[in-house]
């Protein structure tokens, strides 16, 4: 199965394994290109990049790495290997973006993964194939794309409110819309073919763009 990978997403995890093998040796190196929001905000920004390369361990590099494997090529071979690209770095930067703005008054809040770019493609793939069905760990029973989608966003919302796990959902609910944002913007034809899937996925989107500034106040 390897064999048929597309060429940007074994580049890219090819990038991710190196550069976090770099940081698991040498910790003054993940320092200096993780994300950071004093140093975003004080002018390094781009962190909000290199961060996205960055793992803290083998677990949490190879469960990206898998997710990419598995909806990447989905995205890359629906819409060609220059839209996957621009969806992926979109969406890790929106999970930068956000995190930034969720967290702008933690100057030493940090955070490393590609879990936002990786949550980007993930949505993407369930905008174009919206009857796909995926497993869970511990799970047998399949659910729907779409069911999916809005459970993740629901679960990343109550995660930055209850601060649930060592786990940046800020960054997974801002790559989450970048991939969903940038998709359609590529793939208009989406708000027709898939209508329903879009709204569904869009309202909450809309509400927590209105009102997340509000959820550390709940």
């Amino acid at each position: 199965m390897m064999n048929n990978i597309n060429q940007a997403v074994l580049i890219l995890i090819i990038a991710n394994v190196l550069v976090s093998m770099k940081g698991f040796k040498d910790y003054s190196f993940l320092d200096k290109y993780k994300f950071q929001v004093g140093k975003v905000l004080a002018g390094e920004k781009l962190r909000t990049i290199t961060s996205g390369f960055l793992h803290v361990d083998w677990m949490h590099l190879g469960f990206n790495m898998y997710a990419l494997y598995l909806f990447g090529d989905i995205v890359a071979g629906f819409l060609g290997m220059t839209y996957f690209l621009i969806i992926y770095f979109g969406s890790l930067l929106a999970g930068s973006l956000y995190s930034l703005y969720y967290h702008k008054k933690e100057p030493y809040y940090s955070a490393v993964g590609a879990s936002g770019a990786v949550s980007g493609i993930v949505y993407a793939s369930i905008l174009l194939y919206p009857a796909m069905e995926l497993y869970l760990f511990f799970i047998p029973i399949p659910i729907p794309g779409y069911i999916f989608g809005v459970g993740y966003l629901l679960y990343s919302i109550y995660g930055m409110k209850k601060q649930v796990g060592n786990v940046g959902h800020s960054a997974h609910l801002g790559g989450a819309i970048g991939g969903f944002v940038v998709t359609l913007l590529l793939h208009p034809s989406l708000f027709i073919t898939n209508k329903l899937l879009v709204i569904s996925l869009g309202i909450p989107i809309i509400l927590l763009l209105l009102f997340g500034d509000k959820l550390k106040n709940l």
